[in-house]
């Protein structure tokens, strides 16, 4: 969606279509490449309770092999709108999984390792599961998808070696920086070690955690093309088939997680998704925000489009992670 669509041709254009996006396992060409003509499964709870995570997380059909990582945010102290543990622990636990999470580009009370440790247990996640800040110890580099244009290598935390397969549970919720934060933003920003967020924030520019401003500087399309891009890299070294996606659509503010003062949401909370397609998952969820109420999504719509946020979605799929056409299944 470009910058200067309007919220009804938008929806003239937005349809929800049948089928479901099969993954072939292979060569890393067969991975990013030769999906089937079918569109994508993405299904859909308004329960958002405990047993409603569960249960659309089992409508996959598809279980994690090995170790589990549990890929969810950990929130900024002082907000309030991250995902409740009391809500995630049945999923977590289903996984038996590890909550993961890398520390950040800028200072905080997550910039460093014992603090961000520390959030985790203040904000009840060390409570539900085991916890582990996956660039404790360094980072390690892994390749993008090959027809990627601005980064060809990804950094993400040294523990991500440490699992087979990822849970990427995200909370879906605007962005300052990237108009929107999906299951494309959690798998990339998120995983990514602190240096490796600021080298996909200024689309390979610089890793140098004392220039944080070059972040302000960079292309923002560019910024937008690399996340997708470090999602990839994601996809391609773990496999489809080690991989899963839940959004949860509540709490909808036009800031992230990552904010310590978000904005009220003006919006009410719409439900959970899964799929195993994280392109048409994050799809999925902004159609929903446009359909929504016009003039209680309006914050939220005016987020995505300043920030082209929508790109991120388009990238992806032109890099082959997935699809954009998909069909609800109401669970």
């Amino acid at each position: 969606m470009s910058k200067n669509t309007t919220r009804r041709n938008f929806l003239k254009t937005t349809s929800f279509t049948i089928g479901a996006l099969a993954f072939s396992g292979g060569t890393i060409a067969s991975l990013f490449s030769n999906y089937d003509n079918s569109k994508s499964k993405v299904y859909f709870t308004r329960d958002i309770s405990p047993e409603g995570m569960v249960k659309v997380y089992e409508a996959l059909g598809q279980e994690l092999p090995g170790k589990v990582a549990v890929k969810l945010h950990s929130g900024e102290p002082g907000g309030h709108h991250y995902p409740a543990p009391k809500l995630v622990e049945k999923l977590v636990n289903k996984v038996n999984g590890t909550i993961v999470e890398c520390n950040t580009a800028y200072p905080g009370k997550r910039f460093e390792t014992e603090s961000h440790r520390q959030v985790m247990k203040d904000h009840g996640f060390a409570d539900i599961a085991p916890v582990e800040i996956m660039d404790a110890d360094g980072e390690v580099v892994i390749s993008c998808p090959e027809n990627s244009k601005n980064i060809k290598e990804n950094y993400v935390g040294k523990g991500f070696n440490n699992y087979d397969s990822f849970l990427i549970l995200s909370h879906f919720k605007g962005h300052a920086m990237g108009g929107y934060g999906g299951a494309l933003k959690n798998m990339s920003i998120g995983i990514a070690s602190a240096s490796g967020k600021m080298w996909i924030h200024t689309a390979g520019k610089t890793k140098d955690l004392n220039s944080f401003g070059e972040a302000f500087k960079a292309n923002q399309d560019s910024f937008l093309e690399s996340m997708a891009e470090a999602s990839g890299s994601i996809i391609k070294k773990l496999g489809p088939k080690n991989l899963a996606y839940v959004n949860i659509m509540n709490n909808l503010s036009i800031d992230c997680d990552c904010n310590g003062h978000p904005a009220a949401p003006e919006l009410e909370d719409i439900g959970v998704l899964a799929s195993l397609d994280p392109v048409a998952l994050d799809q999925a969820c902004v159609d929903l925000i446009y359909k929504s109420d016009p003039d209680k999504s309006a914050s939220l719509r005016n987020r995505i489009e300043e920030k082209h946020g929508t790109h991120t979605i388009d990238h992806a799929e032109y890099l082959g992670l997935g699809k954009k056409s998909y069909k609800i299944i109401n669970v």
